[in-house]
């Protein structure tokens, strides 16, 4: 007995035609946030979501994704959970030194891993919290990323604000919306904490264990403050294919999660 095949079967075009309908359009300035599978097959997979996505937003538009390499950060944060306590040492010593041209996305998913090598993909500094980003604002959106300060003022997601851009969660919820995080450094609440971070990077031309200070991020509210939205706000639920899609103007997104955790969070 054959089983019934449930996934949709799409091609670029299906794809171009399905994310017009959730209301992207040529010039957008959009993080996407994707899950591949969730779509269903997709014919050439990353490069065919990836192709498509830059048809619609064209010459005059920006796609950015998180390009983050987390495993370079310090063991005792928990990244190198699988590793015995005894081999920490040698991992801060030996972590190979985050480069933006060769360090890969680390659990990012195909898409985010492709597209931080598509062609004129630019990349941000940051060794650890990178965000790839191509089209006409690339340059502008990854450039200067702050070691200490990697989600707020004057952060790739900050600049994306300034652009008055939109984010795309393909197949994924709110706990994957970075947006939220910049709401996180502007909201006033007690519990904010800040914490010193270390990465392997360059320094004058040599790998060198750096430390800095950053905030510490809270994403446990995320899913619950994303559900409060999208009821207050009457958030549109998209399919494409089987995936569902949310397609948000991110500055109303940002200042109303501010106002929610300065009331919520303790």
């Amino acid at each position: 007995m054959t089983t019934k095949e449930t996934r949709a079967l799409l091609t670029k075009e299906d794809l171009t035609k399905q994310f017009k309908d959730c209301g992207l359009m040529e010039g957008h300035t959009v993080m996407v946030h994707t899950s591949l599978s969730k779509l269903g097959f997709v014919i050439g997979g990353a490069e065919t979501f990836i192709r498509s996505l830059l048809e619609i937003v064209g010459a005059e538009g920006t796609l950015m994704m998180p390009s983050q390499t987390w495993k370079n950060l310090d063991p005792s944060t928990g990244v190198h959970w699988e590793e015995p306590v005894e081999w920490w040492p040698a991992i801060r010593e030996h972590w190979p030194a985050y480069d933006k041209e060769v360090t890969p996305a680390i659990g990012m998913g195909a898409v985010a891993e492709m597209f931080r090598k598509w062609p004129g993909a630019k990349r941000s500094d940051h060794p650890a919290r990178s965000v790839a980003a191509v089209g006409k604002y690339a340059s502008f959106l990854t450039e200067n990323h702050d070691l200490s300060n990697i989600f707020g003022e004057g952060s790739p997601l900050d600049k994306l604000y300034q652009l008055q851009g939109h984010v795309l969660l393909v197949g994924v919820g709110y706990d994957k919306n970075t947006s939220l995080h910049l709401a996180e450094t502007r909201a006033d609440f007690p519990g904010k904490k800040f914490s010193e971070e270390s990465s392997a990077m360059m320094v004058n031309g040599k790998r060198e264990w750096v430390t800095y200070r950053t905030q510490t991020v809270d994403d446990e509210d995320f899913v619950r403050l994303g559900q409060i939205y999208d009821n207050e706000q009457k958030v549109k639920l998209h399919k494409v294919g089987n995936a569902d899609v949310r397609f948000l103007e991110q500055r109303p997104l940002v200042d109303w999660a501010t106002a929610w955790m300065e009331r919520n969070r303790v």
